[in-house]
């Protein structure tokens, strides 16, 4: 007997429209289901944004610091320190290998270091004499080398700066933030982690409903099994009836999710942050959120089908 033909013979019985899901009535398969995959869905897209952000920071954070060294004159004396600066200044100014050096201001080494000392607490240069400036702070020269920074290309630097400067110290700039890029990269295996529990936890869901509905119309499965339905047939309605749940639930949870990232884009941007400013998602950012609720639907329609193709198996 062809499917065609099944809706016709029961659609008089079940009071239908004659469509094929009027075998199995409507109001008896959908349930929560819609309002379910539209929370788990909003919740994973957003998960996903979380995700896709920190990488984008992470890579802004990383190109924007490659090859970039701080070296810093580590000397109690005043003067001595800034005569060291100086000829750490004018090596690396003879070395071809290094596109910027700069001297930071001692205004700014002073406005970094005040929330922490206090105001006044810090030994400045030459013309600072008062016993009240104690501490005295290094000078810092920023540069920034041509190329990767390798272990071997930062010792070798800091043995030629020591020749002329004794009180000289090379930092990789990166390595400062690698307990942030630590940080970072955890928080996108969380939120990956995240976005399988909630894709797990859909697919039970829908297990579940397809189960209960299997059970609510068992009777008129058997009678469709005597007149010659076959599992195909029968399974092929539920999982259009738990498609169109799912594309209904999708399509409300990634619109709810879309409002929630944009305004939480804006807020972080108003921040005006550095590394904040660094996460903004791009439209391939956007195109791959887009198939997370694909993904919920095919998910939700491969799991309806299989679970009652399964459950038909066993009952005649």
């Amino acid at each position: 007997m062809s499917e065609r033909r099944l809706p016709q013979l029961f659609a008089r019985r079940l009071g239908g429209r004659g469509d094929q899901a009027d075998i199995v009535p409507q109001s008896r398969l959908s349930g929560p289901i819609p309002w379910v995959i539209a929370i788990m869905v909003a919740l994973m897209v957003i998960a996903a944004a979380g995700g896709l952000a920190l990488r984008n920071t992470g890579r802004a954070a990383a190109a924007e610091l490659s090859g970039g060294i701080t070296v810093q004159i580590v000397e109690a004396r005043a003067d001595e320190r800034d005569r060291q600066a100086r000829a750490v200044l004018a090596a690396l100014a003879r070395m071809p290998e290094v596109s910027r050096a700069q001297l930071v201001s001692q205004a700014e080494l002073d406005a970094l270091v005040e929330p922490w000392l206090g105001e006044g607490a810090v030994a400045g240069g030459e013309d600072d004499r008062s016993d009240n400036a104690a501490v005295p702070v290094p000078a810092l020269i920023d540069a920034r080398l041509v190329g990767p920074l390798t272990p071997g290309r930062l010792g070798a630097l800091q043995l030629a700066l020591r020749a002329s400067a004794p009180g000289a110290r090379v930092d990789a700039q990166s390595t400062w933030l690698a307990p942030v890029f630590g940080a970072i990269a955890s928080l996108q295996w969380l939120s990956l982690a995240l976005i399988v529990v909630l894709s797990l936890a859909t697919g039970a869901a829908v297990l579940l409903a397809a189960r209960t509905a299997l059970g609510n119309n068992r009777a008129t499965i058997e009678i469709v099994h005597l007149l010659g339905g076959t599992d195909a047939q029968i399974a092929r309605i539920f999982q259009r009836s738990i498609a169109r749940d799912a594309i209904g639930g999708a399509l409300a949870g990634t619109g709810a999710a879309f409002i929630v990232v944009a305004l939480l884009g804006r807020s972080f941007a108003a921040l005006q942050a550095g590394i904040v400013t660094g996460g903004v998602l791009g439209w391939q950012d956007w195109a791959v959120l887009l198939v997370v609720p694909v993904a919920a639907v095919i998910l939700a329609t491969l799991t309806a089908r299989w679970t009652v193709v399964g459950a038909l198996k066993g009952m005649l």
